[in-house]
């Protein structure tokens, strides 16, 4: 999932697109010659701390864009990252279809009736808090466990409502509430999470826990995202929400021909055995 981010403050100076229409679009297009299978447009900044955007302000900034990328690529999924129905309709509406939400569905009470009218996929994200206050202490006894009762309660809680599960993939909210040891555990656990039972989508690129544990400033950060990455394939991760799409699709394709040919090993040593 590469990120098409049309906020001019998000926390990495390097992913942030001018407003011009056509400079998005041609990002939209490399990302994809570098191997995107989904884009997911933002343009409100959930970084600690960040103001909301007015729902007039995050429509200026994302529909243009999305309704031109869309008309050019219309097999390419789209997502639109938002916890405003609003906003999340309108982009539905012009082809979007996956809706991301940090908040699962609890910061805009019309998004549960918007999820039982449409047949989109959802994101379903933990976050501690509100981006306004998230970090400002947040604490667990146990990250791992809490984060994926979490979860699994709302999974439930939503197909109750007739939202069903084969439309929701789980994201546990690297950096939203969490302390540098939380992100970490719930990276090193990610199988843990897997037991929930749909697939997991991660978003920890370039983020700070990083710079805490290599001390490196946000640029500096991609060799860090590319190992923890690679990491997570290993637990069985779905979706990486990545800056740098040719990064980690190199990731991903040495992770599957190692692989599979660790497959391979074991069925010819199966054979043999017998």
């Amino acid at each position: 999932m590469g990120v098409l981010n049309l906020s001019p403050d998000s926390f990495y100076p390097g992913s942030r697109l001018p407003g011009e229409v056509s400079q998005v679009v041609e990002a939209a297009a490399r990302m994809i010659e570098e191997g995107a299978e989904i884009l997911d447009f933002g343009g409100e900044s959930s970084r600690p701390g960040a103001e909301p955007l007015s729902i007039d302000e995050e429509l200026g900034r994302v529909l243009p864009a999305l309704r031109k990328v869309r008309e050019r690529f219309p097999q390419t999924p789209i997502s639109i990252d938002t916890y405003k129905a609003e906003v999340a309709r309108a982009a539905l509406e012009e082809g979007a279809d996956i809706v991301n939400d940090i908040s699962a569905g609890r910061m805009d009470g019309q998004t549960l009736p918007l999820l039982q009218r449409s047949r989109c996929g959802y994101v379903l994200m933990h976050m501690q808090g509100t981006p306004q206050d998230m970090q400002l202490n947040p604490r667990y006894d146990d990250a791992v466990k809490e984060v994926s009762g979490f979860l699994e309660r709302r999974l439930i809680e939503l197909a109750s409502e007739g939202v069903g599960r084969e439309r929701i993939v789980l994201d546990p909210g690297i950096g939203f509430g969490k302390r540098v040891q939380d992100n970490v555990a719930l990276i090193a656990r990610a199988n843990e999470l897997g037991r929930v039972g749909r697939p997991l989508l991660y978003g920890v690129s370039r983020k700070s826990f990083l710079g805490a544990l290599l001390g490196r400033e946000v640029e500096e950060r991609l060799q860090g995202t590319t190992a923890v990455h690679m990491f997570l394939l290993l637990q069985g991760v779905s979706i990486l929400r990545v800056h740098d799409v040719a990064a980690a699709r190199d990731a991903v394709l040495a992770y599957l021909a190692l692989r599979d040919d660790s497959e391979d090993s074991r069925a010819d040593s199966d054979n043999d055995s017998r």
